[in-house]
């Protein structure tokens, strides 16, 4: 039996008053692919030092050219954003399958945004497994995400989800409960970093050069789009 992994990271506060909303964003792939997307991931981190390792790719800091992006000219960063996201295989078996849950939190209100997002990105992914069973392609998920994610709520959730279930039942294509990861140690969760944050540049900035990017490899099946959730 084969491992398709989710990487998942967050943007946006649900603390902070001034920020409107909480989204949770990332990609599955064949746990094959890791290597190869790291690499290519690499290569263009490589283009700004020759320790490549030492540059992390992250959507705030390209954006506004904070930190080690500071010296770094405007249309570079913004071109390396672009490629990074371009990164993501988007044909035949091998292709990633984005996700993203773009919450509004007034929309939200009582209820907890970053519940509401983990909801529904898990349950999207659990049924996408299913899918590929019925095809055939029997896979077992896990969920990675970023252990410096800025809601701690998401941690205790993750394992609620997989011991406890949810309000659609219980997770049944999951090999484990979600494992937490440095994303200095990863360009997978970067990768995720990048795809949440273009997800929030485009709701809550009104900036869709960067999750234009991402919509054609949202995970779709028929015409229809599975890999996308709002609540607005």
């Amino acid at each position: 039996m084969h491992m398709h992994l989710l990487y998942l990271d967050d943007a946006g506060s649900v603390v902070d008053a001034a920020q409107e909303f909480y989204v949770l964003g990332g990609f599955s792939v064949f746990e094959r692919q890791p290597h190869w997307i790291s690499k290519r991931l690499d290569a263009i981190a490589g283009r700004f030092g020759p320790d490549h390792s030492a540059i992390e790719l992250h959507g705030n800091p390209m954006l506004k050219g904070s930190g080690m992006w500071r010296k770094i000219p405007k249309a570079d960063r913004q071109q390396a954003y672009k490629d990074a996201l371009n990164v993501l295989p988007s044909h035949g078996q091998s292709r990633a399958h984005a996700f993203a849950a773009v919450i509004r939190k007034q929309a939200a209100s009582p209820h907890d945004p970053v519940e509401i997002a983990f909801e529904q990105i898990a349950n999207r992914f659990d049924r996408m497994l299913l899918r590929f069973h019925r095809q055939g392609d029997t896979q077992r998920g896990l969920m990675i995400l970023d252990k410096s994610v800025k809601e701690t709520r998401l941690q205790s959730l993750a394992v609620e989800f997989k011991e406890v279930g949810h309000r659609w039942g219980n997770l049944t294509n999951q090999a484990e409960v979600p494992v937490f990861v440095d994303s200095r140690a990863t360009r997978m969760i970067q990768l995720a970093d990048l795809i949440a944050h273009a997800a929030y540049q485009n709701w809550a900035k009104g900036n869709a050069q960067y999750f234009d990017l991402v919509r054609p490899r949202l995970d779709s099946e028929g015409g229809v789009t599975h890999g996308l959730f709002t609540l607005l």
